[in-house]
């Protein structure tokens, strides 16, 4: 086992080890799930089990969960706003309050090690802190006043009040990069219950161990804050049970919404069933990313080698198992350019083979990779093309690990083979040369929707930066100027999400506390007696918040 360095934030870092047990937890209560459908959590560093065995949650269980989820969301709506916040900092405490059993737990599952482990616990406890914070100050539900009328002519004006309130009990995937920050308390599941909906997760198979530890965690949350136990449910899905227990929480009547962070294949299929429900639900699906990189004339010549460093790492971080790692980079042939690919290769033949999250996830790249080197006019320049080999002859046992690939091509073929514009998931990235300027332009105009999209510009580039800018508005969710997509932030500005197929809402974000108003819906009061209003919308306004009152913001209270 890894030695876990210890953190200034861990609040127990000497207490016992805490050890899963194979079990779901629904409604407040730890429950065994069907014998038949056991599994196992793979150790992808040697390729054997972990040696716990896991029970995925029998469809009595899925069915109770999601029923108790919907009897708390009643009982919810009576708790204040300071009651939720208070809630979403227990569960960080609780979660600290692991110590290193959960990031050990999550090294042994993952392969992933403790520098990216413990700040991705950091960015859950800073997350649901900040999701607290939001909570408490109010006026993330927007609040609007227009006040009756009586005088107006032609007919009277009535009282009306409007905000967003939570649409129920929601139903979130645990994704497999990410066994801590987009899992059982990730970013869909603690901005649900920051909204006031209840949980139901579906554990992912490749981290059941790391998912139960905080479900226990946030089960005591529950229990310490006195909230209903159907607030949160997690349910262990894996072996013959795991596309089974999808299929019943999107399909069951109690849950009011998806979110769900994976593939493509993956998250178009839930959306595709939450439509054919007999009231269609909303699924909030982010489904991978090209991620594509504009490395500018004046950039290059300026800063080609150092840009060149920069984007390797972005590539290679996390074995490129991140849905924000660069898989395209365009550069125009210039006097800086021969020293920016050069730096480029020299990177790609140092990398050696690092371990990747699952089986799945290598047999997905080395499949991937060799669609793409098996296209004409794309060649490899820097790396090994091994781990595309293991796509004609995948191994069932040992190591689960890739090797770095560079792939180079020219505009031309680029702009011929649409396929190259689809998401490759691991440590490999193309390099499209580009003989003039115009084509950068060219080339952002045929990108697909994605999550980002960087420019790194010099002082004199101005003018084509601009153009790149207006383009990738169209193409991306988030600009990134002179520097890399990977690392994304928790905060107010920030946006995940982006048009399709980066995600199917690009008009949201999955994180920050804006990702609350996902699971809301806008809800008008006409003429409603004030004791029956929610209490951002009454005339005394007791929380003091910012509210939009006959189209002037203010927090002052209405005279009666």
């Amino acid at each position: 086992m890894n030695q876990v360095p210890k953190t200034q934030s861990q609040a127990q870092p000497h207490a016992p080890a805490i050890r899963p047990a194979g079990r779901s937890y629904v409604s407040g209560s730890p429950v065994q799930g069907d014998p038949t459908g056991s599994f196992h959590a793979i150790n992808p560093t040697h390729g054997q089990p972990t040696g716990i065995v896991y029970s995925a949650a029998t469809p009595q269980a899925v069915d109770r969960a999601c029923t108790q989820a919907w009897a708390a969301f009643y009982a919810i709506q009576d708790r204040t706003a300071e009651d939720r916040a208070l809630f979403l900092e227990a569960i960080a405490e609780q979660i600290l309050a692991l110590g290193d059993s959960l990031i050990e737990t999550a090294i042994a599952e993952t392969g992933l090690q403790p520098q990216r482990l413990i700040p991705e616990r950091e960015r859950v406890v800073t997350s649901l802190r900040v999701l607290a914070k939001t909570v408490r100050e109010g006026s993330w539900v927007r609040a609007s006043l227009d006040k009756a009328d009586p005088a107006r002519k032609p007919a009277p004006r009535p009282d009306l009040r409007r905000m967003l309130r939570p649409l129920g009990p929601i139903a979130v995937f645990g994704a497999s990069n990410f066994p801590l920050a987009y899992s059982a308390m990730g970013t869909d599941a603690a901005s649900a219950l920051a909204a006031g909906c209840p949980v139901v997760v579906k554990g992912h198979p490749s981290h059941p161990g790391a998912g139960e530890l905080v479900a226990q965690a946030v089960t005591t949350a529950v229990g310490v804050c006195g909230f209903h136990p159907g607030t949160y449910s997690y349910l262990q899905a894996g072996g013959v049970r795991e596309t089974a227990i999808g299929r019943e929480l999107v399909t069951h009547p109690c849950i009011r919404g998806v979110g769900f962070t994976g593939s493509f294949a993956g998250g178009t299929a839930l959306a595709d069933l939450a439509r054919t429900r007999e009231d269609p639900i909303p699924v909030f699906a982010e489904m991978g990313s090209i991620n594509p990189v504009f490395v500018l004339p004046h950039a290059m010549d300026e800063a080609g080698k150092a840009i060149a460093e920069k984007l390797y790492n972005s590539v290679t971080s996390s074995v490129g198992q991140m849905c924000t790692k660069p898989g395209l980079i365009f550069a125009v042939r210039g006097d800086g350019y021969v020293e920016f690919e050069h730096t480029l290769i020299e990177m790609a033949n140092k990398g050696i083979g690092h371990t990747m999250l699952s089986r799945k996830i290598q047999g997905n790249f080395a499949k991937r990779l060799s669609e793409i080197a098996a296209i004409e006019g794309v060649e490899i320049r820097g790396g090994s093309l091994q781990t595309a080999k293991l796509a004609e002859n995948m191994p069932t046992e040992g190591p689960v690990s890739a090797v770095p690939a560079l792939l180079k091509t020219k505009f031309e073929t680029f702009a011929k083979h649409p396929t190259l514009r689809d998401e490759c998931f691991g440590p490999s990235v193309i390099l499209v040369v580009c003989e003039k300027s115009s084509q950068l332009f060219e080339a952002a105009t045929m990108i697909r929707g994605s999550l980002t999209g960087s420019i790194m510009t010099g002082p004199l580039d101005g003018a084509l930066a601009k153009q790149l800018h207006t383009a990738l508005e169209m193409r991306v969710g988030r600009i990134i100027y002179n520097g890399v997509p990977t690392g994304v932030e928790v905060a107010h500005s920030m946006v995940h999400g982006g048009p399709f197929p980066a995600s199917n809402q690009p008009q949201t974000t999955a994180v920050g506390p804006m990702a609350m108003e996902r699971w809301c819906r806008p809800v008008c009061y006409q003429n409603a007696p004030d004791p029956l209003l929610p209490i951002e919308l009454r005339n005394a306004n007791p929380l003091g918040i910012a509210r939009l009152v006959d189209g002037e913001w203010t927090n002052k209270p209405l005279g009666t």
